[in-house]
């Protein structure tokens, strides 16, 4: 079970790198509007709209890598081998 120092020290470890991948998102979004956006058909951008809100979602989680994954996954298809 994790305790409080344990999750202390995860977050003092990551807290640099992970504020430098959300610059990093940020200025990429920042970026794409000025150049007036994804094109509206894409369903990429979805995807990434629907990525964002799974991490702005409230309260403790431990599976948002794995919703992400699963947003960005294709649906499974029993016949892939043919």
């Amino acid at each position: 079970m994790a305790t409080a120092a344990q999750g202390a020290e995860v977050f003092e470890r990551e807290f640099l790198a992970l504020r430098g991948r959300l610059l990093e998102v940020a200025a990429t979004l920042d970026r794409l509007d000025r150049a007036g956006g994804p094109p509206g058909n894409d369903p990429r951008a979805d995807q990434l709209r629907r990525s964002l809100e799974v991490l702005a979602s409230p309260g403790p989680r431990s599976d948002r890598a794995e919703q992400i994954q699963l947003i960005f996954s294709l649906p499974y298809d029993p016949h892939w081998r043919k």
